[in-house]
């Protein structure tokens, strides 16, 4: 919820080709049982995008293992 993520959140979302890509946003934070599912993926920090099940760290807002 901090303004740099939603900043990036919502400039990468506008980016993404949705008819190559299903788009799913998730707030980690709300979301906590996603937690998983992104270290999984090799998301260390906030904001990321996960691409193919790789992940690209956008801007740092904070470590996941801070969220939960």
């Amino acid at each position: 919820g901090c303004p740099v993520c939603l900043s990036a959140e919502q400039n990468i979302a506008s980016a993404i080709d949705c008819s190559r890509y299903d788009l799913e946003i998730v707030h980690l934070g709300n979301q906590k049982e996603k937690i998983n599912a992104a270290k999984a993926s090799g998301v260390q920090s906030v904001p990321a995008l996960v691409i193919d099940n790789k992940p690209f760290h956008i801007n740092f807002g904070a470590n996941i293992a801070d969220l939960g």
